[in-house]
């Protein structure tokens, strides 16, 4: 049988009814914040004796078909003392702007995990020091990956997508011996292939 963290009932206490509901679901407890306040929840899990949740799993986002459901960003917390592990979620209104705290002052392994939120799935973490995208190329125009309106092809064409993958200069962000091994190669111009085969590299300083 699952057990309750003994942590809601004293966010609850804490923060009434800024924590709106809670659940367990396969053995992990759920707590459910205002978006407003999460940052102070999180900063009180982290600090408070007792609870001293010290270590960030992961940071993350769920998007759901049902559009009147609102977009979730997950936060998976672990004391590492206590051995205890909890999950909270923040909905944010996807008729809003998808904004929430960051979390980067509380653990700096957040930073590229709110980065990679960002990308996927359009989220802004403010007082993110350097909030920018991480998977995706910084000119990438095709919207957010992993929300549920992207199309499972993208929104341009295959053409249109090479395109814009070559005028984002390649070269800056990758070696010219990592292009040379992609599935792609043949398709590069042929100025990219001559030099891929005269073995020189282009690193980004």
């Amino acid at each position: 049988m699952s057990t309750l963290s003994p942590s809601v009932p004293a966010l609850r206490s804490e923060f009434g009814n800024a924590i709106e509901r809670h659940a367990v679901s396969c053995g992990d407890t759920v707590v459910y914040v205002r978006r407003e306040r999460s940052h102070d929840v999180l900063a009180w899990l982290k600090t408070t004796p007792g609870q001293e949740f010290n270590y960030l799993t992961d940071v993350t986002a769920v998007d759901y078909r049902d559009p009147e459901r609102p977009l979730e960003v997950v936060w998976q917390l672990r004391s590492l003392g206590r051995k205890a592990d909890l999950r909270v979620k923040a909905g944010l209104d996807k008729q809003a702007p998808l904004e929430v705290a960051s979390v980067c002052d509380l653990w700096r392994g957040a930073d590229w995990l709110e980065r990679e939120v960002f990308d996927m799935f359009g989220v802004v973490f403010t007082g993110h020091p350097d909030l920018r995208r991480i998977l995706m190329w910084e000119t990438y125009a095709e919207g957010y990956p992993l929300r549920k309106d992207f199309p499972l092809r993208g929104h341009f064409s295959r053409a249109e997508q090479t395109r814009q993958a070559l005028a984002a200069n390649p070269e800056a962000h990758y070696s010219l011996e990592e292009l040379s091994i992609a599935d792609a190669f043949d398709e590069l111009p042929a100025d990219m292939r001559e030099r891929l085969a005269r073995g020189e590299r282009g690193f980004l300083k």
